[in-house]
């Protein structure tokens, strides 16, 4: 159980954590796979440039922004000895699924049942997100039903700016050198494709772009992405005999083709991997389709890659006149075998976890997080709760909470490092 010193924290930062969320969540942020710029778009700037001058109001002279749109700042240590380097990440990026446009969050307490989302046809339904039940009597922030919210990022990001702006307002508290890193783009696979690991002076990182509270996750999917080129024959429809190969109809086909009961995620749970497709694009002469092919294990993730490609084949090979060109990319790596290498990184969190009344469940992400790339790159980076739940919809929720256990946890694992010389 918490303390009353531990339970009152988390109290204090839920307030803070929750009124920075609001604000967040209401600045557009949604990033684009197809833009050549980096960021990918724009508007993700504005966030980013209204966190750098609200590090710079918290006193932290080197916080900047640099050409890649990534924000930086240290919080100094308040100790003497030497305490490694830690950080914090979150992004600022929302997902291309729900519009990220217009967002009116909605504050409520929760009494229990169906919570009907504004004048929508959208409804959180306890069934669908059995989160719920754990959280009746509780503060719950929504949408109106008609964007997504955000919290995945923005409550990581709320949840770091309040517990760094409680760390600087109580400098009696013991914690070593805390660096701060908000990116954009995570949302597209490219979030950190930039970041100067190098230079950053970090030894260990955590990103706050979890879940349920309490959760504390060292292994993500691997990830990769399939690129399907469909070209068929084109004609005037009206003297098409024999000669039109319709795009769209070999696309609809290699679709068709995809495993009915499996190899999804509408049918997959716990460690099962899947290949979904997200983008049909096109004309009756040539369509892309898009998927993207998730598995814990690289082996695994190699052989439902080859499922698409053989599939491509079969239906290239139905008529000589058309061709499928595949593409493949890795996103990312889960990041398990690295951190099993430094055990300290998250024994550090899991005891921050507890000390703010939570019992760490060690849970794997059903999907990637910046800390797969951080982690490759030579960034150990686990992952932590931030309260968030059915996130990429009109039906994403978040618990205020949960917000401010989150923040403690932020908090409490500097401090822990601190301690653990």
């Amino acid at each position: 159980m918490a303390t009353d010193t531990a339970a009152a924290l988390a109290a204090q930062l839920a307030e803070d954590a929750a009124e920075r969320f609001l604000r967040y969540v209401r600045i557009d942020t949604q990033s684009e796979e197809d833009s050549e710029e980096y960021p990918s778009t724009a508007k993700q700037l504005d966030l980013l440039r209204l966190l750098l001058a609200e590090l710079q109001e918290f006193g932290l002279g080197d916080a900047a922004i640099d050409a890649n749109g990534y924000v930086t700042a240290t919080l100094p240590p308040t100790v003497e000895h030497d305490v490694p380097t830690i950080a914090f990440f979150a992004h600022v990026d929302t997902a291309r699924e729900v519009s990220g446009a217009g967002v009116n969050p909605q504050r409520r307490r929760y009494e229990g049942g169906e919570i009907p989302l504004g004048e929508s046809a959208s409804v959180i339904r306890p069934e669908e997100s059995p989160q719920l039940a754990s959280h009746v009597g509780h503060d719950l922030i929504t949408t109106d039903g008609t964007t997504l919210l955000g919290a995945d990022d923005k409550a990581g990001i709320a949840e770091i700016m309040a517990a760094v702006a409680y760390l600087g307002a109580h400098p009696e508290l013991p914690h070593g050198p805390v660096k701060i890193a908000f990116n954009p783009d995570e949302e597209i696979g490219r979030g950190v494709v930039h970041f100067p690991v190098e230079t950053f002076g970090a030894v260990a990182a955590y990103t706050v772009d979890g879940s349920t509270a309490g959760e504390v996750q060292q292994e993500t999917f691997s990830g990769a992405q399939v690129r399907m080129k469909i070209r068929g024959r084109a004609i005037h429809p009206g003297w098409a005999k024999g000669e039109l190969v319709n795009a769209i109809k070999l696309a609809a086909a290699v679709v068709e083709r995809l495993p009915k009961d499996s190899l999804s995620p509408e049918t997959t749970e716990g460690r099962e991997g899947y290949v979904h497709p997200i983008v049909f694009t096109g004309d009756s002469s040539e369509v892309e389709l898009r998927f993207i092919v998730r598995d814990f294990e690289n082996d695994l993730l190699d052989e439902h890659v080859e499922v698409l490609r053989g599939i491509a084949e079969e239906v290239a090979a139905t008529d000589p006149r058309c061709s499928i060109d595949v593409e493949t990319r890795i996103q990312y790596r889960n990041m398990r075998d690295a951190l099993q290498q430094h055990p300290e990184i998250v024994a550090n969190l899991e005891e921050a976890v507890r000390r703010v009344g939570l019992e760490p469940r060690r849970t794997a992400i059903r999907g990637g997080t910046d800390g797969s790339a951080l982690t490759e790159m030579g960034l150990p980076t686990p992952n932590i709760f931030t309260g968030g739940h059915d996130a990429h919809s009109e039906r994403e929720w978040i618990c205020v909470e949960d917000m401010g256990l989150a923040a403690a946890t932020v908090v409490e694992t500097a401090r822990v490092w601190a301690e653990r010389r």
